[in-house]
């Protein structure tokens, strides 16, 4: 590390420690929950899906989800002049049925002496540089495992799970253990699910409105097509066919493109290829444990480096699972016409 850098990098941390109210930050330290909080809401503000969903701190590390919905209507009416019977109401939270849980992890990364040195010639704030790329990468992480997260595994293996499918549980399979029927796996007459002309669903609005009646009735509320590249991509081709030559229609592939199956859509990041969600994002959570940060610098010299070791306990809750409905994107369990219009892929 050059002169002027390792002058930059000691402010910086000068700084990190007055801000975090900690004499040394090369030293693991607990970060306070009022600065945990900031730094969550700066996490979120690098992802905009994260904006749009519940990010959430609790106090324990499991219990039951703390949105929910209501799981019934309750509006009715009930004669009692016959001075016996008594008016029932009913319990309009439906928390007695889901349960979160979180899981340790670990966000801990280096940053080679070379590139300090590079950013030290170039901007003025290096540490503001550094911590807005941990922040991203951690905002994008978070999302990733939402879509991908299938186990929370002691050892984590990234080469293994380039998606990060082994770091936590996310929402596909929050629902996959507790509401597997709102998870289509196969069409009427195979293990698979065909979308286009002769399959199952003819189009992507007759496969998103089969999905939304899944959900109940009084649960249909700001509901969003959150659909993947593949998908969106095989209905837009076709569009911009039927339309792209005929100047009086063009008007029409906006409105068309605007909605699917009646409901506005979205392809958050990193949302699987083949993936279909219907669901509101106000439906969709990510917890963390209030508190619980736990974070330590160090300067490496015998790696030219500096590392940066970031610990929380997060998990991924669908706050009112019957209010989330989707297609499996899971081994290749959704297909479409493939190019020559001859069969599926």
């Amino acid at each position: 590390m050059l002169f002027t850098t390792r002058q930059k990098y000691d402010a910086f941390l000068t700084q990190l420690a007055q801000n975090y109210g900690v004499g040394n930050v090369g030293r693991q330290f607990s970060v306070t929950p009022e600065l945990e909080q900031r730094f969550q809401d700066k996490i979120v503000e690098k992802e905009s899906f994260l904006s749009k969903i519940n990010v959430i701190g609790v106090e324990e590390l499991a219990g039951k989800n703390v949105l929910g919905s209501a799981n019934s209507p309750v509006s009715g009416r009930t004669n009692t002049s016959d001075g016996n019977t008594e008016r029932q109401p009913r319990n309009v939270l439906g928390l007695e049925e889901w349960a979160y849980q979180l899981y340790k992890t670990n966000s801990d990364v280096y940053i080679p002496y070379e590139i300090l040195d590079m950013w030290a010639k170039k901007i003025p704030n290096i540490g503001e540089r550094y911590t807005g790329y941990v922040q991203q990468q951690i905002a994008n992480d978070r999302v990733m495992i939402g879509w991908h997260g299938v186990d929370a595994a002691a050892n984590t293996d990234i080469e293994a799970n380039p998606l990060l499918e082994d770091v936590n549980k996310g929402w596909y399979q929050y629902m996959r253990e507790f509401n597997p029927a709102n998870i289509l796996t196969g069409g009427a007459t195979a293990d698979v699910i065909k979308i286009g002309p002769g399959g199952d669903y003819e189009n992507l609005d007759v496969a998103a409105h089969d999905i939304m009646l899944g959900i109940p009735e009084y649960l249909r509320k700001d509901l969003v097509v959150m659909i993947g590249a593949d998908l969106i991509g095989t209905r837009n081709g076709v569009l911009y066919k039927q339309w792209a030559n005929t100047p009086s229609e063009k008007a029409g592939i906006s409105q068309a493109m605007s909605l699917i199956g009646g409901m506005p859509w979205e392809t958050p990041s990193f949302i699987p290829g083949r993936a279909m969600v219907v669901t509101s994002h106000n439906n969709l959570s990510i917890y963390h444990q209030s508190g619980k940060w736990r974070r330590h610098l160090k300067d490496k010299p015998e790696k030219d480096r500096v590392e940066d070791f970031n610990s929380r306990n997060e998990g991924y809750v669908v706050e009112e699972p019957r209010a989330f409905a989707a297609l499996e994107f899971k081994d290749d369990n959704v297909k479409v016409p493939n190019a020559a219009g001859d069969g599926w892929e």
